[in-house]
């Protein structure tokens, strides 16, 4: 299996996840956005510390024939995707990987080098028994700081425990200029018709440039690029997509589209520039968080959070670890200069048992309704962030359990007694 395929499948992966958020009930009613890449890179951190039937089961989820295979990609699409090209004008990236390990255990040397060479993480040695609070501290810290301060804090209080033995995490920062800016000045609002049949008065971004836009049946899609670093050795090129159903409420069968039919984005991308009539982009802003275990476990990816079942140990060489919990967070703002998104995913490791193109001169082009969107590296097929807009005035979601009103059950498991290293 060559690149370019593996990227394809880990795209059906990363769409397969969208259409399963949508019809989840932190999906349903609010703006969306997340990030594919960092889900997946995470999971791939996890998949090089397992075993047997675990890592057959997440090599399956990933769509890859082994870990070696998995790794080399990795290695490959590491460095391609996340160097930052700010320095030659083009868009400004961060991507980081984080591990903290309690000073009672050492990484198995397999798994360190897999961690130190192909996913470049950092390793520090903390005390999970005695200072958990102070761990969730850095942690936070860690994401604020790889996420130009747009996700302040993805571990709760209390979240980490003594008896945590490893904490995983991932963090992306992204910031482009369109390649084209809206001139702020022709913004104006209008309205914006909702799933529930109510209107919404929005600011749209327009323009009379030609677009990359293309009519199938059924949806339009649009293709905003970014600029572009000058640096002739970078021939990366990011785009941002709007994938818009011509009806009104028309949002979820295309999700359900586009996460159940594989390659369709490769199918039904822009590639030439065309006249627009009517173009109209409404500017928005989301932030949203969710527990992405339980997302991860109603896709079948289950092996790996059972106390029972999961065979992590390639990483610690201990039989009683497993995953807890991953949580994810992401933000993104959308304006007439371009975009600024990020995101971070953590993973929790406790020890113990417990179609067709329709010809036209001109196309309209009005986001006045519910939209799919995501920013895509162009030459690799890479999938950075995927959302959707519900409501461009909605500001913020999160399905993140509100502070103060964790579930009992969980405070019950945080107060039992500390397993013994």
């Amino acid at each position: 299996m060559d690149f370019q395929e593996l990227k394809g499948r880990q795209s059906n992966v990363a769409l397969g996840i969208a259409k399963r958020l949508l019809q989840d009930e932190e999906g349903k009613n609010s703006n969306l956005v997340f990030s594919p890449l960092s889900i997946q890179t995470l999971l791939s951190l996890v998949a090089a510390g397992a075993k047997g039937s675990t890592l057959d089961q997440l090599l399956s989820f990933l769509s890859a024939e082994s870990i070696d295979q998995l790794n080399a990609f990795a290695s490959l699409l590491v460095p391609l995707v996340s160097a930052d090209g700010s320095p030659s004008g083009g868009p400004r990236l961060s991507f980081a990987n984080g591990l903290w390990l309690d000073k009672s255990a050492s990484l198995r040397p397999s798994f360190k080098q897999v961690v130190d060479t192909v996913y470049k993480a950092t390793l520090a040695q903390v005390d999970f028994r005695t200072k958990a609070e102070e761990v969730t501290s850095e942690v936070n810290s860690w994401v604020e700081k790889k996420t130009n301060g747009l996700i302040k804090e993805v571990l709760s209080p209390r979240s980490v425990n003594c008896n945590t033995l490893l904490i995983l995490a991932n963090a992306l920062y992204f910031k482009g200029a369109w390649e084209e800016k809206f001139d702020a000045s022709k913004t104006k609002e209008d309205d914006f018709h909702l799933l529930n049949g109510s209107l919404v008065q929005v600011p749209f971004m327009t323009s009379q440039n030609r677009q990359f836009v293309s009519a199938f049946d059924g949806f339009k899609v649009l293709r905003l690029p970014y600029k572009r670093g000058k640096v002739l050795e970078d021939k990366r090129h990011f785009s941002m997509y709007l994938f818009l159903p011509d009806s009104k409420d028309g949002l979820p069968a295309l999700v359900e589209k586009v996460g159940s039919e594989s390659g369709f984005l490769d199918r039904h991308i822009p590639h030439k520039k065309k006249r627009v009539g009517d173009f109209m982009i409404p500017k928005f802003n989301i932030s949203f968080g969710f527990d992405a275990s339980n997302v991860l476990r109603g896709l079948g990816l289950v092996l790996p959070f059972s106390s029972t079942e999961a065979d992590l140990t390639e990483m610690a060489g201990r039989r009683d670890i497993y995953v807890s919990s991953i949580s994810h967070k992401s933000f993104i703002e959308v304006n007439e200069e371009g975009t600024e998104a990020a995101a971070c995913s953590v993973a929790i490791m406790l020890m113990g048992r417990s179609q067709s193109l329709l010809k036209e001169d001109k196309i309209d082009f009005v986001a006045d309704h519910p939209f799919l969107f995501l920013i895509r590296e162009d030459t690799t097929g890479t999938l950075l962030f995927i959302g959707y807009v519900l409501n461009p005035l909605e500001g913020s979601a999160s399905s993140l359990p509100p502070k103060g009103k964790r579930k009992r059950k969980d405070l019950q498991k945080e107060e039992e007694e500390c397993f013994t290293y």
